[in-house]
């Protein structure tokens, strides 16, 4: 695909050192679950149990990027982004989350950072994308208020190799994802379905955020940010019960992972029966670590979420609705790039000056193009979606919001969880059988962007 026939974006109305980068994570791609001493996770007792992922899908060899890195950042180094997010694996720098540090697992990352920075590309790490030790969940996991203090352990032994030359740290990735789908409805691993009583892992993994902000500055680290989920909570109808179920799911996705992060208090609880702010698992002092300053707050968006009055029996003061008359991913998600705008501008007018500089960390989508016979992949939905979404950045910025980067989820196509290989959200095909990667047309879209061959 030729420059001219790229569609018009809007980079024009971003500021000026903007950042493009592509995000992936350890476990969707790394592959290697039982090489230099890595331990096992709780996403690796997960897949091995019957019926979890479909087909039986498993993340080993995933994209085998242990071995492939040279080649993924040569792609990327092609694609010219400014910035790769990437996580560390817990389990393969410290394999039972407690214990002795394993320093094979360390130099892998410490390969990666220098391949990062050879080619000129920002390193910009994830401390913790969901594979949590699984020695730590036999002792609780996220439930277990020690699991924070460990986390803040593996921040400071990550920093301490890596913090010369790591560029942005990112504490956690989608809080509100993990505690949700690990521990609320035990659709993700570790597989509980405890429904409210999942509450403490969302407390406990906001204090292993602050405790590990307090290990990566004591490291000196230049920039500390923390990624959240979002996703613009929109009434089924103008109704009053309708409006009052998306402010109580905005109060659950939203405020319960901002509002002490950036208020240093959380939001009332009371329309999920919590008696207000009454959350005995908070103890003095946690606030104040987790609302330590950052430097940015990491977006992650891919569709807002309509709400409806929920029904007698429903637990939950809503129900989840689904939007008419609107184009949908592969894996189901509406299409509306309206609502990373709303996203941005909302964070901007809520949280006012207690708000950092945003970064959109992860948008994409899942679009299964194969390669066609004259070796190109025409994605063009893909190229469609993200431009859309640049547009919708800009919206932002031109109405006010703090916007420093955009990231693409994902680099490749990975293991996408509960879903395993059916969910392709990558610049780059991957071949399942053979491993070998192939750049689509939305990744020569993407470098023409990056370029400013398109205005």
């Amino acid at each position: 695909m030729s420059p001219s026939e790229v569609p018009v974006a809007a980079t024009t109305r971003l500021p000026d050192g903007f950042t493009w980068g592509v995000a992936t994570s350890a476990f969707q791609i790394e592959g290697a679950t039982t090489e230099d001493g890595r331990g096992p996770s709780v996403w690796d007792t997960f897949t091995a149990a019957p019926g979890k992922i479909r087909d039986g899908h498993t993340a080993d060899p995933a994209c085998d990027h242990y071995h492939r890195y040279p080649e993924d950042v040569a792609l990327m180094k092609e694609l010219g982004v400014g910035a790769y997010r990437f996580s560390i694996a817990w389990p393969r720098v410290r394999p039972t989350g407690s214990g002795p540090v394993n320093p094979a697992g360390l130099d892998f990352y410490e390969r990666l950072v220098d391949a990062l920075l050879d080619a000129g590309i920002t390193p910009m790490a994830t401390l913790y994308h969901w594979d949590l030790p699984q020695p730590l969940e036999d002792r609780g996991g996220w439930l277990d208020r020690d699991t924070a203090h460990r986390f803040g352990e593996y921040a400071a032994l990550a920093a301490e190799r890596l913090g010369d030359r790591v560029g942005h740290w990112i504490t956690l990735n989608e809080p509100f994802e993990h505690m949700a789908l690990g521990y609320a409805l035990g659709r993700h691993a570790p597989g509980h379905s405890l429904f409210l009583d999942a509450l403490p892992a969302a407390h406990h993994q906001l204090l292993g955020h602050g405790l590990a902000t307090a290990a990566l500055r004591e490291a000196g680290a230049a920039s500390v940010m923390l990624t959240n989920s979002y996703t613009p909570a929109v009434p089924f109808d103008g109704g009053a019960a309708h409006r009052a179920a998306a402010d109580a799911y905005d109060v659950l996705h939203r405020r319960l992972f901002t509002d002490p992060v950036l208020l240093g208090r959380y939001p009332d609880l009371t329309a999920f029966g919590l008696g207000g702010l009454a959350l005995p698992f908070v103890k003095d002092g946690d606030l104040d670590l987790i609302s330590q300053p950052l430097d940015g707050l990491g977006v992650n968006y891919y569709n807002p979420t309509r709400l409806t009055a929920p029904e007698p029996e429903t637990l939950l003061p809503f129900d989840i609705a689904e939007f008419d008359h609107v184009p949908t991913t592969d894996f189901g998600w509406p299409v509306i790039p309206s609502g990373l705008t709303r996203t941005l501008l909302d964070l901007t007018a809520d949280y006012g000056d207690a708000l950092p500089p945003l970064w959109v960390t992860e948008n994409g989508c899942s679009y299964d193009v194969a390669p066609a016979a004259d070796g190109t992949v025409p994605d063009r939905d893909r190229i469609d979606y993200l431009d859309a979404h640049v547009r919708a950045v800009a919206d932002a910025v031109d109405q006010g919001a703090d916007v420093r980067g955009y990231l693409v989820w994902s680099l490749l196509d990975n293991f996408e969880w509960a879903e395993g290989r059916h969910q392709r959200f990558g610049l780059v095909h991957v071949d399942d059988a053979t491993q070998d990667r192939t750049p689509k047309d939305s990744f020569h879209w993407y470098r023409a962007l990056i370029a400013g061959q398109v205005r």
